[in-house]
């Protein structure tokens, strides 16, 4: 989730596309909700671009209604990923339980989930890292099923390959972005280091073998974490869990494009503060798999920082095209346009944005590893 600048624009009842009547008569069809109505739905401010919130007063749980998919994926199926998404990290005690699903349908044309509505405060950073390291490690030390059991979760067996996909689609956009020649020669050349460093891994055949699988969040920059009343970190943005590398969680929990993307939770992070922050979550794991990840964990922030980036430069694009109609039956419900969200939400990300693909902070973000001593001689 994202959060809004102090002082935004919050009235709930502009979030986009919202019907309430529609809403509390679906979640009255649940087993257990049947007393629900209109009156008990209180919807939340505006806090991502890809979902609006509704709180159920006086029940504990949240309705859930996305407004795109960010896989691509159509109505139904981004539905049925998320609901996975939380009934399998929900199994770490770290994230909220699945109570209902609402199929899409006209009115509600992405459906919603009915989840834990957790009570808990924003991370607080540097003092709460340890705490999102324990979160993560909780989840990373759930059991693999097998590959014939992990659908419909993406399946990141060559977990580098996975997010360069994903960055080379996102890079495709760079022409049209109208970033600074500066900042342009930035994002190339770590392009170039990321390609010659899958390429080589690819062709040493360890692309899989070498790195480490496990059940992963993906999105994990600190807003989408709450702390509840004993100081654990709760996951509670679910939308994009697959098997992949441990090391992508690390990696976006503590670049700077992810702690100062939510006003709730900004802080410009240390180096030191980023290394204490890997430690403590190596000494939360097994000696054979923290021996087995450390290699990847440098390179897996440089491959991460890139797809954060790259996915900036895909938004700057697509955010001024017009808004996706007819989502409900949609073969992909990807959206990002600017009349699908809050117009004050819009103006933050494109405020972060911005900042991000300047040519000081892309140097800024590099930094960790090309200055000497880096991240990778003091973890």
């Amino acid at each position: 989730m994202l959060g809004l600048r102090p002082g935004m624009p919050q009235n709930p009842d502009t979030q986009s596309g919202l019907d309430l009547n529609a809403l509390a008569a679906a979640v009255a069809e649940l087993p257990d909700f049947g007393e629900v109505t209109r009156a008990d739905l209180e919807p939340l401010q505006v806090k991502g671009l890809a979902h609006d919130h509704v709180a159920l007063r006086g029940r504990g749980v949240l309705l859930r209604v996305p407004k795109q998919s960010q896989f691509a994926l159509s109505a139904v199926k981004n539905l049925t990923y998320q609901a996975a998404c939380f009934e399998r990290v929900s199994a770490s005690g770290y994230a909220p339980r699945l109570h209902g699903v609402i199929a899409p349908q006209a009115r509600i044309a992405m459906g919603a989930l009915l989840v834990d509505h957790i009570d808990g405060r924003p991370p607080r950073l540097p003092q709460d890292l340890r705490a999102l390291a324990e979160c993560m490690a909780r989840v990373h030390a759930l059991p693999l099923p097998p590959a014939s059991e992990r659908a419909p979760l993406a399946d990141h067996t060559d977990p580098v390959g996975g997010a360069m996909a994903e960055i080379e689609a996102q890079a495709g956009f760079l022409d049209e972005a109208g970033l600074s020649a500066e900042a342009r020669a930035e994002i190339e050349d770590e392009l170039a280091w990321a390609r010659a460093f899958h390429g080589k891994i690819a062709g040493d055949g360890i692309a899989g073998a070498g790195q480490p699988v496990t059940l992963v969040l993906t999105d994990t920059h600190p807003g989408n974490f709450l702390i509840d009343g004993h100081g654990h970190a709760i996951i509670v943005d679910l939308e994009k869990a697959l098997y992949g590398s441990p090391g992508t969680d690390l990696a976006h929990a503590t670049i700077y494009s992810s702690t100062t993307w939510d006003p709730d939770t900004w802080a410009d992070l240390s180096l030191a503060q980023v290394a204490d922050f890997y430690r403590h979550y190596l000494s939360r794991l097994g000696p054979d798999l923290a021996r087995r990840l450390r290699p990847w964990l440098v390179p897996l922030r440089r491959i991460t920082m890139l797809r954060a980036i790259t996915w900036c430069v895909k938004w700057q694009v697509l955010h001024r095209r017009e808004r996706l109609q007819a989502k409900h039956a949609a073969a992909s419900t990807e959206d990002w346009s600017a009349e699908n969200t809050d117009p004050a939400l819009i103006a933050h990300v494109a405020g972060r944005v911005t900042e991000y693909l300047s040519a000081p902070i892309l140097r800024r973000m590099r930094a960790e590893w090309l200055a000497k001593p880096g991240l990778e001689e003091i973890i």
